[in-house]
């Protein structure tokens, strides 16, 4: 008995490949094109590559965040950005940093048929995406996303 928990505690402390929802494994396939689409959108907007942004996103893209301080208007305060957007400010350069400064991440969660939910991180934020396939594309669909805090700029 204790060897058999013991075996079990092993196993599971091994990390476990990307599962759907239904538990069987994901499609490599399916996996690296929405770590394409996902890598678009991150690498784009550190590149400040306005058409490599624009095609990883639904025309009808919403992304949020939630607020940190309360709006008197609203009891659930959302920030709102919509593609047109996030394509602006990948134009203005404004997540616009040098390769050798990236650090960011890539983590599909889960696909099921045609939706997929993936975790992209940089040292500025975190995005949770919700993305759709529509044919042999993926897009991101929404994103839910929080702004790390920026650490205090040294003085000189």
């Amino acid at each position: 008995m204790i060897l058999a928990m013991l075996a079990a505690a092993a196993l599971s402390a091994s990390a476990p490949p990307p599962v759907a929802s239904n538990a069987a494994p994901l499609d490599p396939a399916a996996v690296k094109a929405v770590e394409a689409t996902a890598y678009d959108y991150v690498d784009g907007q550190l590149e400040g590559d306005v058409a490599r942004v624009a095609r990883s996103l639904h025309p009808d893209l919403a992304k949020r965040a939630i607020r940190s301080k309360p709006d008197p208007d609203e009891t659930l305060g959302l920030r709102r950005m919509n593609r047109d957007e996030l394509v602006d400010l990948t134009r203005q350069g404004a997540l616009k940093t040098p390769r050798e400064q990236w650090n960011r991440s890539v983590r599909v969660l889960d696909i099921a048929g045609n939706v997929a939910v993936a975790r992209v991180e940089t040292p500025w934020f975190v995005d949770h995406l919700n993305l759709g396939r529509f044919g042999d594309r993926w897009v991101i669909v929404n994103a839910l996303w929080y702004p790390k805090p920026r650490p205090p700029a040294a003085k000189s």
